[in-house]
């Protein structure tokens, strides 16, 4: 048996070793490295599969999320409704701005924000809302929507993990994860369902002001060269990274099936354990699986995540440490807010390995290993 990998990137590049290196070989002769072809090519592809009018390639995915906060013309001290439970990247950008996360609770089933807890904290100094669909699974965006109408909100949509998603909109419509907020972002890291051979992200709008603004933010506050109307960053998307984005991004939704047939075969072995729930598939979204995560009951969780390790199957825990309990934000007393569902979530998860090549013969032996550690 092939050994097991939490995302097997040299398989899926394989297959597509030789699109790849032609579209890299062919950037290397043309030295047009930045801002290239390849990039225009790729922000027009995206556009299209997402049903958007706007995507803004930048660096990666913390940047996407620094420059969508900027691009509101917030100031310091401004509250953002944000999840807990998420990757520190979502929060930290706030921070760095001098804005104040504000964490509330996750739904147990999706783990993405309960839209039910954030009226309760917002406040005059509230200006945008920030949820994450976390794993693959997207957020209520209807709900959360309705929220930011009612009390003019912003709201920026993490997109991070759930590129390619369908949501379901109580129009009737189907709309790309990313698509719904104002602005959408997402990574381009390389484990991600798009992922490139480096560093790289993108923002999304329908918004032509914001789009406007945040074109200029990612190109140091530029309107024409050398005229900087706006401070700034230098947030680019290379044409290398653009290269292998646009090859993966055809095959995008034949891998995400790829990896629903993986949540599938879990689903069926594990329907039988008392002590594991299997990730909730939400009837208002497709889940994506960027990660397949088990909550346990009654389950040493470290113990098991030490088990696999030694039958050489590798687990991660996203995330042992929520945002609000983190050193970094201690100072906005936030280790003291009540998020029940999080801190409970935060012993009990353990994601599996999730990705488009996985074999029938590593997926028998990865269910039997963690059947093996249930049934002691």
């Amino acid at each position: 048996m092939k050994k097991i990998q939490m995302v097997d990137l040299i398989t899926q590049y394989q297959k597509i070793k030789h699109d790849v290196d032609a579209a890299l070989m062919n950037i290397m002769e043309s030295a047009q490295f930045i801002n290239g072809p390849e990039v225009k090519s790729f922000q027009a592809e995206m556009e299209e599969y997402l049903g958007v009018k706007h995507v803004i390639p930048c660096a990666n995915g913390t940047d996407a999320l620094q420059i969508a906060l900027m691009s509101f013309g917030l100031e310091p001290g401004d509250e953002v409704i944000t999840p807990s439970f998420t990757f520190i990247a979502t929060t930290e950008v706030m921070a760095l701005l001098g804005l104040k996360p504000v964490f509330v609770d996750i739904d147990p089933d999706t783990f993405c924000i309960d839209p039910a807890k954030i009226e309760e904290v917002i406040t005059p100094k509230t200006k945008v809302i920030v949820p994450v669909h976390l794993y693959g699974q997207m957020a209520n965006m209807d709900a959360i929507m309705d929220i930011a109408d009612r009390h003019n909100l912003r709201v920026i949509e993490d997109n991070a993990q759930a590129i390619g998603s369908d949501y379901h909109c109580a129009d009737g419509k189907d709309r790309k994860a990313g698509t719904l907020g104002d602005i959408g972002c997402t990574s381009f890291f390389p484990s991600k369902n798009l992922g490139c051979y480096g560093d790289g992200g993108a923002i999304f709008t329908n918004d032509d002001e914001l789009a406007v603004q945040m074109r200029m933010i990612v190109n140091h506050g530029q309107s024409k060269r050398y005229y900087h109307d706006v401070v700034g960053c230098n947030s680019r998307l290379d044409s290398l990274q653009a290269a292998v984005l646009r090859i993966k991004l055809r095959k995008l939704d034949e891998y995400i099936n790829a990896r629903r047939t993986v949540a599938d075969h879990y689903d069926r072995f594990f329907a039988d354990f008392d002590q594991v729930k299997t990730p909730v598939r939400g009837s208002h979204s497709r889940h994506v699986f960027h990660q397949y995560t088990l909550t346990l009951d009654g389950v040493d969780r470290d113990g098991l995540n030490a088990y696999l390790a030694e039958k050489e199957v590798p687990s991660m825990i996203y995330y042992p440490v929520p945002g609000h309990k983190q050193k970094m934000f201690a100072h906005f007393g936030s280790a003291s807010r009540e998020l029940p569902v999080t801190e409970w979530l935060t012993k009990r998860v353990i994601s599996l390995p999730m990705h488009t090549e996985m074999e029938q013969e590593q997926l028998d032996y990865i269910c039997e290993s963690v059947a093996e550690y249930l049934k002691r």
